[in-house]
């Protein structure tokens, strides 16, 4: 059974969308400008900043009267509140799973917050297993991570392939394990030299789509 690695954050989960919608709610709730959005998600760094990070810059900015940790669970809850699993990758992933793929999410992030956004969208019932680098003890693109999830699917590593949307984390981590991989471009074009996806696509309904043709199954 061959393994499908895929990455969570704006490839199964539009993150994006959501910290989107929640920063322009908070913005107008707080009474900042609206032209405030874009230095939120600036600072937001499409994920990559620590919600506690966040939190401080948004405080420092804006002198808000909110202790840090509520501030932190305001974020966290305001993300999670607007997320949502798109029913069409749902069926993917069963069809996926019905043609003797094995899905598992390979993810980098808060142990915490990652868990509730699988729980939350209903996503870890469409899954074989998750990993995620706060509780592995590695992030991507460090093969080990790749391994532990081959580990917990019960299935080789060796005929894995790997769907997401970070060049480095996701593409590089494929290129790592020499594992062909699918690189979700969101209006991007590649500028990496090191290494390249076998395949570019705009949703992960294609990159499924792609894979589920491959040698026939």
């Amino acid at each position: 059974m061959p393994l499908l690695l895929i990455s969570l954050d704006n490839t199964l989960i539009d993150r994006e969308g959501a910290f989107r919608a929640w920063g322009r709610d908070f913005l107008e709730q707080i009474g900042a400008p609206d032209y405030d959005l874009d230095w939120l998600l600036s600072v937001d760094a499409d994920g990559m900043t620590p919600t506690w990070d966040l939190a401080d810059a948004i405080e420092d900015r804006y002198r808000l009267r909110i202790p840090a940790l509520d501030l932190v669970e305001i974020v966290r809850e305001g993300l999670l509140e607007r997320l949502r699993l798109d029913p069409l990758i749902a069926c993917a992933l069963g069809i996926a799973e019905d043609s003797g793929w094995v899905p598992v999410v390979v993810t980098n992030g808060e142990t915490r917050m990652q868990e509730e956004k699988l729980r939350r969208t209903g996503l870890d019932r469409y899954l074989a297993a998750w990993v995620i680098s706060d509780e592995a003890g590695c992030r991507k693109p460090n093969p080990r991570i790749f391994a532990i999830a081959a580990e917990r699917a019960r299935v080789r590593l060796r005929e894995a392939w790997v769907i997401g949307d970070a060049p480095e984390a996701d593409i590089g981590g494929a290129d790592a394990i020499g594992a062909p991989s699918i690189w979700l471009r969101r209006g991007r074009t590649w500028q990496e030299p090191r290494f390249a996806p076998t395949r570019v696509v705009d949703s992960v309904l294609e990159a499924l789509a792609l894979v589920l043709g491959v040698d026939g199954v």
